[in-house]
């Protein structure tokens, strides 16, 4: 349509701001926005007079932001919590700088799970004290999962035209799955993390969130690059190769050794038919199928990677918060009085047991740390994704995204999260595609595609095959319930 001459930028900022208070903020109220970049109809302005346009692959974009995320601009990144609101920060995040870059406009921040589940071990999916809960737009009283359930949801309800996401284990892929939309948790390593808020170092990695294979692709190729103050992105296994739009093909998986990782199906039948569904696919389109593909597959957020998040998560948020000037919290004990202080807001439905935990832990350098770091690498790499792969000579392993359909949202009691295969990939630091497969009473249902590091490209190639061949995304009803 730009080219085209129907439509210029300003046009497209304007009615996707417009749609945000219509669908986000009144009607359905899906609370997916905490707050909307009052520059963005000026950079918009900006992009639709650029002589250069066509050396920017994003120019006049609309994209929103995760609130872990910072951004030099009129929003605060305060990561759902209204202790940090009014942190401005003093420059965009690396990932954000490389959008601006490819011409992109920063639309605003989405609302998330506060803090990234690190305050309490009882969190409900998309609940924050800044933001209140998100609501998932396939069906209303339903989770929309996290913690980058606000990015997710404002993709999936056509908010924006794409998001930023971050993940330590699952908070790209999940909410991806339960809205419908594709999202990759990049290999940690391809996509810088500076200017992110941390949670555990060896697994925070930020990454995109689309409608499609081909506009992850996309984004992933302007996000992808070293940058000198994030020494993971300076591997020398990195790929010099930074277009992934290249891997897109019809064909991708012809030939491919698809393994299915079968102890991580059978929680729900709903889902398994999905799955099985998309293991026919996988094979009409030439895949070699492996199954099953057995491992040592972790249970979602075992007690090493706890340990591991924990002392990680008080380690990098104090580092934050002393880069950050403009900061109202200085350090994780701040954070806590400021809760205790303001409780009956910000904790009318679950505590900060998981801040007090971490509060308590040593430093980086204690054996309690590197002893669950190194657990957390042999129960994901050694005795599991390395171990299958090498062993069934594998391109990618499959599962479902989550276990379930997208559970009821339940703030007394927190989220009901059973199954998935977020924390192997996770916990490896491996790459790890989402992909809609297919519904359930309603509810999006995703197949995963994930592999060892630096393979992005070709799990975004497997994906795309399974996307074209199944066509599977639908378009949010806004149902109130489930029928």
């Amino acid at each position: 349509m730009f080219e085209r001459g129907e439509i210029n930028a300003v046009d497209l900022c304007q009615s996707f701001l417009s749609r945000i208070e219509t669908i986000d903020r009144s009607g359905p109220t899906l609370n997916s926005v905490l707050e909307v970049n009052p520059d963005a109809v000026t950079l918009a302005d900006d992009c639709s007079r650029n002589a250069d346009a066509s050396s920017r692959p994003l120019n006049g974009i609309p994209i929103l932001v995760k609130d872990s995320i910072d951004t030099a601009d009129g929003t605060s990144t305060s990561a759902g919590s209204v202790a940090m609101v009014g942190n401005m920060a003093p420059r965009d995040a690396f990932v954000v700088d490389r959008l601006r870059k490819a011409g992109a406009v920063i639309l605003g921040k989405a609302n998330m799970t506060e803090w990234s589940y690190m305050r309490s071990a009882r969190t409900c999916s998309g609940w924050s004290s800044r933001g209140g809960q998100i609501r998932n737009p396939h069906v209303l009283d339903r989770t929309p999962s996290g913690s980058s359930g606000g990015s997710a949801v404002a993709v999936a309800a056509g908010l924006c035209l794409g998001a930023l996401g971050a993940e330590v284990d699952g908070s790209i892929v999940r909410p991806a799955s339960a809205n419908g939309i594709v999202g990759i948790k990049p290999t940690v390593g391809l996509v810088s993390r500076t200017g992110v808020m941390p949670v555990a170092e060896p697994q925070d990695t930020a990454g995109p969130m689309a409608r499609t294979v081909s506009d992850v692709a996309l984004l992933l190729s302007v996000l992808a690059g070293p940058d000198p103050e994030d020494p993971a992105t300076n591997a020398k296994e990195r790929p010099a190769e930074a277009d992934f739009t290249r891997f897109l093909k019809r064909d991708a998986l012809r030939g491919a050794r698809i393994g299915v990782a079968r102890d991580m199906m059978g929680t729900h039948e709903g889902v398994d038919k999905v799955v099985e569904a998309a293991i026919d696919t996988l094979r009409d389109l030439g895949a070699i199928i492996i199954d099953p593909a057995i491992g040592a597959w972790t249970p979602f957020f075992g007690e090493a990677e706890t340990e591991l998040c924990l002392y990680g998560f008080k380690d990098g948020i104090n580092r934050y918060f002393a880069s950050h000037p403009h900061s109202p919290m200085k350090s994780l004990e701040d954070v806590i009085a400021f809760n205790r202080a303001n409780a009956e807001q910000v904790m009318p439905f679950f505590p900060q047991d998981l801040f007090e935990r971490a509060n308590a832990k040593g430093d980086l350098r204690e054996e309690a740390y590197l002893k669950a770091r190194q657990e957390c690498r042999r129960m994901s790499r050694t005795d599991g994704i390395d171990m299958v792969m090498d062993a069934h000579k594998l391109d990618a392993i499959i599962a479902p995204t989550d276990g379930t359909p997208p559970w009821a949202i339940d703030l007394l009691v927190g989220d009901h999260i059973v199954g998935g295969c977020s924390a192997p990939p996770a916990m490896a630091g491996y790459p790890h595609v989402t992909v809609p497969a297919g519904m359930c009473h309603g509810l999006p249902v995703a197949l995963s595609f994930f592999g060892k590091a630096w393979h992005d490209g070709n799990l975004l190639g497997f994906a795309f095959a399974f996307e074209q061949a199944t066509q599977a995304r639908r378009a949010p009803a806004f149902r109130s319930t489930v029928a």
